[in-house]
C-alpha cells in the first residue's frame, strides 16, 4: 500500500494542528493542575467540573461554543481580529484551538495526579530553606511530576490528533486548511469508491497514535527510573 502526496499532506496538517494545540494549552494545564492538586479555595469543585466538561459534552456542542466565542463575530474572535489580526474560525489555527480544548482535560488530569503524588514534605523542606512558592514549584514539584506531565502531553496530543466533532463544527472541513485525518476519513466514507483512501488514512492514523502512546509509556518509565 502506497500513500499519495495528498495523504501525507493531510497527516502533516494533522500533526501541525495537534502539536500547536497541545503545546499552546500545556502552560494553562500545568497552572490548573497545580490549583486542583494543591489549592484550597471556594469554587475548586466548579473549576474541576468546567475543566472536564469537554469530556462529557457532545463535541459538537464544544465546537459550537468555540464558534460563538472565537468566531469573527464572537466577543473573543472579534477582539483578536481587530487588535491582533488573528482569525481562528475556518482556519487551521481554529482547528488547533479545538484540538487543544478537547485534549485539555486529559492533560490536566494526568498532571494533577502526578503532582498529588509528589511528597509535600519535600516542598516544605524547600520552603524552610527560604525558597519562594514559585521557586519551590519550579525546582521541586514540577521536576518530580515530569513523567506525568509528559504522559499528559502525549495523551492530549493523541486525543487532539483524532478530534472530529468540535473541529468540523468550528472550522468546517476545508481541504488543505482544516481537513485533518479524522475529517478526511469521514469525507472519504461519504464518497463512492472511497474505501481505499479510508484504509490508507486509517492505517496512518492508527500508526501515529500507537507511536504516540508507546512514546508516552516509554518516557514515563525512563523518567520514573531516573527519579
Amino acid at each position: 500500500m502506497t500513500w499519495s502526496a495528498a495523504d501525507l499532506a493531510i497527516v502533516g496538517l494533522s500533526l501541525q494542528v495537534a502539536c500547536v494545540g497541545t503545546l499552546a494549552t500545556l502552560p494553562i494545564a500545568i497552572v490548573v493542575a497545580l490549583l486542583l492538586a494543591r489549592g484550597r479555595f471556594w469554587g475548586r469543585s466548579v473549576l474541576n467540573a468546567v475543566v472536564h466538561l469537554p469530556l462529557v459534552m457532545p463535541p459538537v456542542v464544544t465546537g459550537y461554543l468555540l464558534l460563538r466565542l472565537f468566531g469573527r463575530r464572537g466577543p473573543i474572535g472579534a477582539f483578536l481580529e481587530d487588535v491582533f489580526g488573528i482569525v481562528l474560525a475556518f482556519r487551521w489555527t481554529g482547528a488547533a484551538l479545538a484540538a487543544g480544548v478537547m485534549g485539555f482535560p486529559l492533560m490536566v488530569r494526568a498532571i494533577r495526579i502526578a503532582i498529588e503524588q509528589v511528597d509535600t514534605r519535600l516542598e516544605e523542606a524547600a520552603a524552610s530553606l527560604g525558597a519562594s512558592p514559585a521557586w519551590t514549584i519550579a525546582t521541586v514539584t514540577l521536576p518530580l511530576a515530569l513523567p506525568g506531565i509528559l504522559s499528559g502531553l502525549i495523551l492530549a496530543f493523541a486525543k487532539a490528533l483524532g478530534e472530529f466533532g468540535a473541529t468540523i463544527t468550528f472550522v468546517s472541513n476545508i481541504p488543505g486548511e482544516t481537513r485533518t485525518l479524522a475529517l478526511a476519513i469521514y469525507t472519504f466514507t461519504q464518497t463512492p469508491d472511497g474505501d481505499t483512501h479510508v484504509w490508507r488514512l486509517a492505517i496512518l492514523s492508527i500508526a501515529v497514535s500507537f507511536v504516540a502512546l508507546l512514546a508516552s509509556e516509554t518516557l514515563a518509565r525512563r523518567l520514573e527510573r531516573r527519579r
